[in-house]
């Protein structure tokens, strides 16, 4: 079965027949996928009325299961802590999360979710999961177990690779 990824790799190969292009294939696919699969992370999310963003940060919340620091989400969500303060600004501005001081720090702050936030994030999670297991829908419990071992390695040696 052919996906777009061959049209501009069927290309390459009539010009540059001495390129190895499986690497090329995986990667286009991949890139490929993360578009889609964004899209349809982001429309479910915007038929719950959050934004992708929202949601890592509630559910980083949520799992780590107590307040976290700015630093610790901001390593958690992987975004800069600029950006980081905004969204925490944005979400308890909503009344989803709270800035708490740390006892016996001045200086320091935790941000937990409120009951709200919580409320969201847990109605929110199972129709969350639901819908990824719908853009695997193709592929069976074997399939998606060494979809799974293929990625980590992927992201075990990129993440070594810096």
């Amino acid at each position: 079965m052919r996906d777009s990824v061959d049209d501009f790799l069927d290309q390459w190969a009539a010009l540059r027949s001495d390129l190895d292009l499986e690497a090329m294939g995986a990667v286009g696919r991949l890139m490929r996928l993360t578009r889609l699969v964004d899209k349809e992370v982001g429309r479910y999310f915007a038929e719950h009325g959050m934004e992708r963003w929202e949601f890592d940060v509630l559910a980083t919340l949520r799992r780590s299961d107590r307040p976290l620091t700015p630093k610790e989400l901001a390593a958690n969500v992987m975004v800069s802590s600029a950006a980081l303060t905004n969204r925490i600004d944005r979400l308890a501005a909503r009344g989803l999360v709270v800035r708490e001081a740390v006892p016996g720090d001045r200086r320091s702050l935790y941000v937990t979710l409120t009951d709200a936030g919580r409320t969201l994030v847990d109605s929110t999670v199972e129709g969350h999961v639901r819908n990824e297991r719908r853009m695997l829908a193709e592929l069976d419990a074997a399939d998606c177990e060494e979809l799974n071992r293929l990625l980590r390695t992927l992201v075990n040696t990129l993440e070594k690779d810096g």
